[in-house]
């Protein structure tokens, strides 16, 4: 797997999962920024599916971030996410 497009499943795979948890999967958005050690990747749902992606206490969240850590040791790369409001 080229890192090219490892990246670009990385970023596919937070969309999707995003997508499945929100209502308005339509407004589900996922921008990547590339840094020198790692990429930030930045979601943007709907307002009303914020508290769906973050979850209780966050654990939504983390374990998205937990899926991106595992991915990132596959691809020799860090990422981090980002929810925007």
């Amino acid at each position: 797997m080229a890192s090219g497009t490892g990246m670009m499943e990385v970023r596919a795979l937070i969309e999707e999962i995003s997508k499945a948890l929100v209502d308005i999967p339509e407004e589900v958005s996922v921008r990547e920024v590339q840094g020198e050690q790692v990429t930030v990747l930045e979601l943007k749902v709907a307002p009303s599916d914020l508290g769906k992606v973050i979850g209780k206490q966050g654990r939504t969240a983390r374990a998205i971030r937990t899926l991106l850590g595992a991915t990132g040791m596959k691809l020799s790369r860090r990422f981090t996410l980002e929810i925007l409001e």
